[in-house]
């Protein structure tokens, strides 16, 4: 088996990633890809891989709490820490445009 990629699969791989490639990058990518590739390939080849050794590094012991309605704010209370407001009404940035005039 070689150590390098053929030209013609390296601009395979270019066109498919829509990159352009110089002659020199080409040449080193000959080598670089196919390192890449024999790599990847080790991973088929590991002896006795199975999906059920397979363990998680976490447990779903999460313990949420139950939601209960609490006491609401007043508006006042709401109104404290916004930035800007009108009325009751809190102000934010307009976040969709009609179209017109922006």
């Amino acid at each position: 088996m070689s150590d390098v990629l053929t030209k013609k699969e390296v601009l395979h791989v270019a066109e498919l990633a829509r990159i352009k490639l110089t002659e020199k990058e080409v040449e080193k990518y000959q080598k670089e890809l196919k390192e890449l590739l024999s790599d990847v390939e080790k991973i088929n080849d590991a002896d006795n891989y199975d999906d059920d050794i397979l363990i998680a590094c976490w447990e779903d012991n999460t313990k949420l709490r139950e939601d209960k309605p609490g006491e609401m704010l007043s508006p006042k209370e709401v109104l404290k820490n916004v930035p800007r407001h009108s009325g009751n009404y809190i102000e934010v940035p307009v976040v969709i445009s009609d179209g017109e005039g922006a």
